[in-house]
């Protein structure tokens, strides 16, 4: 069984767990979720179980005590302050989603800390139309509807063959879901708006792999694509791009993991 632990900073504490045995460093940064990655750790260490030999990897949580309001660029500040406390450095940096987004402000506003930057299912920016999915989720957890929220979620994360297998769990899971659970929700939600570093994209020295999924209903192909786009400078951001494994298709891609790991080990 896998052991939650907490860094502890002057400012704030984090969750974090981590597995492995490898020489090389890697950190994983999860998507926004209704509950905690921290609950699915031993779920997350047989996902990656591949990359064990080669790999210690540290997988955050978001800060434990929430301000009202938290930007992305606060939650990669906080991240990145805690992947410090920790000594880390030079790391393998893999951001899932809004931990993509998250690893984009890490890996610019703190170059020393990633070696190789890996983006599944993330953008640059979003707007008002790439927020539309999420602020529908927001909807639901501000109604204190759990079940809808894990559906809604769901529905929009998985390809429909996935969604349909897992209904019955999300529905047993939302009946686990707390009120400090959907506040928690609503706060890293909300924290998507705004978001915006396309301007900044050249800015980033290591080496970048974009992993996009062309039928992503949450932010669109294009969000993985301008990423891509958006880069002018030498070298080009490196990418693949997935179909019918959806949005989540760093969980539901059976190839995943040995993309990041070749990606890595280079």
């Amino acid at each position: 069984m896998i052991e939650i632990k907490t860094v502890i900073t002057e400012t704030f504490a984090m969750r974090f767990f981590q597995f492995g045995t490898g020489a090389k460093q890697m950190v994983i940064l999860p998507g926004l979720s209704v509950q905690s990655v921290m609950d699915a750790a031993d779920a997350v260490a047989s996902a990656y179980e591949s990359l064990t030999d080669d790999f210690t990897i540290f997988v955050f949580d978001r800060r434990e005590a929430l301000p009202e309001t938290y930007s992305i660029r606060e939650m990669a500040r906080d991240t990145a302050e805690a992947i410090k406390t920790l000594g880390l450095r030079d790391v393998s940096l893999f951001g899932a989603s809004q931990g993509g987004m998250i690893a984009l402000e890490i890996a610019l506003e703190q170059p020393e800390l990633v070696r190789r930057l890996a983006l599944g299912s993330a953008g640059a920016r979003v707007d008002e139309e790439r927020y539309r999915e999420i602020s529908k989720w927001i909807g639901y957890a501000e109604q204190k509807d759990a079940v809808g929220l894990y559906l809604a979620f769901g529905e929009t994360v998985y390809p429909p063959a996935v969604f349909r297998l897992c209904r019955p769990s999300l529905i047993a899971a939302a009946r686990t879901v707390t009120e400090a659970d959907l506040k928690r929700f609503v706060t890293l939600a909300e924290g998507t708006k705004g978001f915006d570093v396309t301007d900044r994209l050249n800015d980033i020295s290591c080496p970048v792999l974009v992993l996009g999924a062309a039928d992503d209903a949450v932010l669109g192909s294009s969000a993985s694509r301008e990423l891509i786009e958006s880069r002018t400078k030498e070298p080009p951001f490196a990418c693949h791009f997935y179909d019918g494994y959806g949005h989540a298709a760093f969980d539901t891609a059976p190839d995943y993991k040995e993309r990041l790991m070749q990606f890595f080990l280079k």
